[in-house]
């Protein structure tokens, strides 16, 4: 079982940051992947940004350039850095980690933060 915690979110003008953390109830190392995905009314989840065990980073093509995961292993903590905010970035943000158990892939998700853009 992993527990993750959300915090960060807010409102924000176009073109300004937000920082999003996410605190896992373990070793964020032993975790195979962790990632950010979002989810804006009316359309489906995404996958924002993506951060394995091994260190490897994966990003949505509309956030390429402007969001950057990293982590804090001292911490278990996972944060998504979110500059050049953008209207459509308005969304609820959710942390999600993939944890393998004898090969067994178990999925766990916190409860979200919204994030608002305004123009």
């Amino acid at each position: 079982q992993v527990q993750l915690v959300e915090s960060g979110g807010g409102l924000v003008q176009a073109g300004g940051s937000l920082r999003l953390s996410c605190a896992a109830s373990k070793s964020i190392v032993s975790i195979n992947a962790v990632g950010w995905y979002r989810q804006a009314p009316g359309k489906q989840r995404e996958m924002v940004a993506r951060i394995t065990s091994g260190g490897g980073r994966n990003y949505g093509d509309s956030v390429l350039g402007r969001f950057t995961i990293s982590r804090d292993n001292a911490k278990n903590t996972v944060y998504l850095q979110m500059n050049s905010l953008k209207p459509e970035d308005t969304a609820v943000y959710y942390c999600n980690a993939v944890l393998f158990t004898w090969s067994v892939r178990n999925e766990y998700w916190g409860q979200g933060t919204q994030v608002t853009v305004s123009s």
